[in-house]
C-alpha cells in the first residue's frame, strides 16, 4: 500500500503541529504506525490522500451515524452557507436544534448549545457546582469527559492510549476536588457518596464508556447510581456526547431507562461539524447567564452551519426503523466476531452495546478500567496494521470504540470480519 503522500504530509505538520496532529490518537502511535490523511470520505469508506480507499469505522469518532456526504445533511449545510457562515447572534435554526433535542432527551428540559463536547462537560460542572454551591466532582477511572483540566485525573480516551496519568499543567487545587473510583464498583461508589465530609456537586459519568473501550454498565450499578445522588442532592451528569442519539434517539438514559438530572452532548448533533450541548432540569439551567450567576459564553456556539448539519441529522435519525435496523446489523456482526474470536484461540473480549463495540485483546472479562488495561495493546497494534492493510480502518487504539453506521452495508460488515478472522489467525500462529 503506498503511503508517500501521507507520509511526506505527516512529516510536514510535525514541522507546525505538534506531533503532527491537532488531538493525541490521531498520531497512531499507539499502534506503531503513522497517520493517514484523509482526502474525502462517502458512505461507509474514507480516501487518502494516497487514493488509497478504507471502510471506515471510526466515523469521525462517532458523528457521522448516517455515513460521510450524506447528501441531506450536506445540502443543508450548502443552503446555510450561502446565506453566511456566523452572525454572532440568535437564529432561527438554534431554536429548531434545541427543540429537537429537548423533544428527544428524558432529562432535558432546557438546553445551551455549545462548541464541542468538552466545552458541554466543563460548563456542566461549573453549573452544578453553581447550583449546588459545593466543589466535589466525583467520576470514574478510565472515563474520559473531554480535555478540562479536573477531568484528567485517571481519565481514558488518549491519555490511557499514551499511558499518561494525568497532565502536566494540571493544578493540585484543582485535582483535589476530583475524585475518580473504579468503574461499575458499587461498593466504592457507595461508600464515596455517603461520606458526610465529602462536599460533593455532582457525578459525572458516561452512562456507556467509550473512551477506555466500550465499557458497558451493570443495570444495577447504573440504577444505584442514580439512586443515591438523588437521595444525596447530588446532581448527576450523563456524558452523553458517544452515547447521545447512538444507542437510541434519546441516548443511553432512554436505553437504559435511567433519567440523570443535567446531561452533556456533542457528535451526532452537529452532524460532522464542531458542536456540543448541555442540558437538564429547567432549575438547573436557569441558573445560567444571563438568567442566573453561573457564566457561560462562546462567539460560535449556536453556529449556523453546525445547526443546519445536526438539524438535518436529527431528522435522519426519526426515520422510521433507522435505530432498529442499525442495531439489528450491528448486532449480527458482533455476533459473528465474537465468534471468529472464540474460534481463533486468541484471548480476545468482544464488547458490544447498540452500534459500539471493541475487541480488547485479554482473557479478562472488561468491566472496568484495570480490566480494560489488561489488553495487550502491542497485539491490537499488530490487529489495526493488519486490518489497515486490507482496507479496514478501525480506531488507532485499543481504548476506543468501533462504531457502524448506517452506510455500513452488507458487503463492508462481510470484509470486516473476512478480514478479521484473518488477522486473528495471523496473531494466532505467532
Amino acid at each position: 500500500m503506498n503511503k508517500n503522500q501521507s507520509k511526506k504530509m505527516f512529516e510536514k505538520a510535525s514541522q507546525v503541529i505538534p506531533g503532527g496532529v491537532n488531538s493525541p490518537v490521531r498520531a497512531f502511535r499507539s499502534v506503531g504506525s503513522e497517520p493517514l490523511f484523509i482526502s474525502s470520505a462517502h458512505g461507509a469508506r474514507v480516501t487518502d490522500v494516497d487514493g488509497n480507499e478504507f471502510i471506515d469505522f471510526v466515523c469521525s469518532w462517532g458523528p457521522m451515524i448516517a455515513g460521510h456526504a450524506h447528501p441531506e445533511i450536506i445540502t443543508a449545510v450548502k443552503e446555510t452557507a450561502a446565506k453566511g457562515t456566523s452572525f454572532g447572534a440568535p437564529t432561527p435554526n438554534e431554536i429548531t436544534l434545541a427543540e429537537l433535542v429537548v423533544e428527544a432527551v428524558p432529562s432535558i428540559e432546557k438546553v445551551r448549545l455549545v462548541n464541542s463536547g468538552t466545552e458541554a462537560t466543563m460548563s456542566a460542572i461549573r453549573l452544578a457546582r453553581g447550583f449546588t454551591g459545593k466543589n466535589i466532582v466525583v467520576k470514574f477511572d478510565g472515563c474520559y469527559h473531554g480535555h478540562a483540566d479536573s477531568f484528567l485525573v485517571k481519565a481514558g480516551s488518549g491519555v490511557a492510549t499514551l499511558g499518561i496519568p494525568g497532565s502536566p499543567g494540571v493544578p493540585e487545587d484543582v485535582v483535589k476536588n476530583t475524585i475518580s473510583i473504579g468503574y461499575n464498583d458499587i461498593e466504592t461508589l457507595e461508600k464515596t457518596l455517603l461520606d458526610d465530609s465529602l462536599d460533593i456537586a455532582c457525578l459525572i459519568m458516561e452512562p456507556v464508556a467509550g473512551n477506555m473501550g466500550c465499557v458497558i454498565p451493570d443495570r444495577a450499578f447504573l440504577e444505584r447510581v442514580r439512586s443515591l445522588t438523588r437521595e444525596r442532592g447530588i446532581v448527576l451528569i450523563f456524558d452523553e456526547v458517544i452515547t447521545g442519539f447512538r444507542l437510541a434517539y434519546g441516548g443511553a438514559q432512554e436505553y437504559f431507562g435511567v433519567t440523570p438530572d443535567m446531561t452533556c452532548l456533542g457528535k451526532i448533533i452537529g452532524g460532522g461539524l464542531p458542536v456540543g450541548a448541555y442540558g437538564g432540569r429547567a432549575e438547573i439551567m436557569d441558573q445560567i447567564a444571563p438568567d442566573g450567576p453561573v457564566y457561560q459564553a462562546g462567539t460560535l456556539s449556536g453556529n449556523p452551519l453546525a445547526m443546519a448539519a445536526g438539524i438535518a441529522t436529527l431528522k435522519i435519525l426519526q426515520k422510521p426503523g433507522f435505530y432498529e435496523a442499525l442495531n439489528e446489523k450491528s448486532a449480527e456482526c458482533a455476533g459473528r466476531l465474537q465468534e471468529i474470536g472464540e474460534k481463533s484461540g486468541l484471548a480476545v473480549q468482544l464488547n458490544h452495546i447498540g452500534s459500539l463495540m471493541t475487541a480488547f485483546f485479554t482473557d479478562q472479562k472488561v468491566v472496568d478500567f484495570d480490566s480494560a488495561m489488561s489488553a495487550d495493546t502491542d497485539r491490537y497494534g499488530e490487529h489495526f496494521r493488519n486490518m489497515l492493510s486490507q482496507g479496514v480502518y478501525l480506531a488507532p487504539s485499543q481504548f476506543e470504540v468501533a462504531f457502524i453506521s448506517s452506510a455500513h452495508g452488507p458487503e463492508e460488515l462481510e470484509t470486516l470480519a473476512k478480514m478479521t478472522e484473518w488477522s486473528f489467525k495471523k496473531l494466532a500462529e505467532k
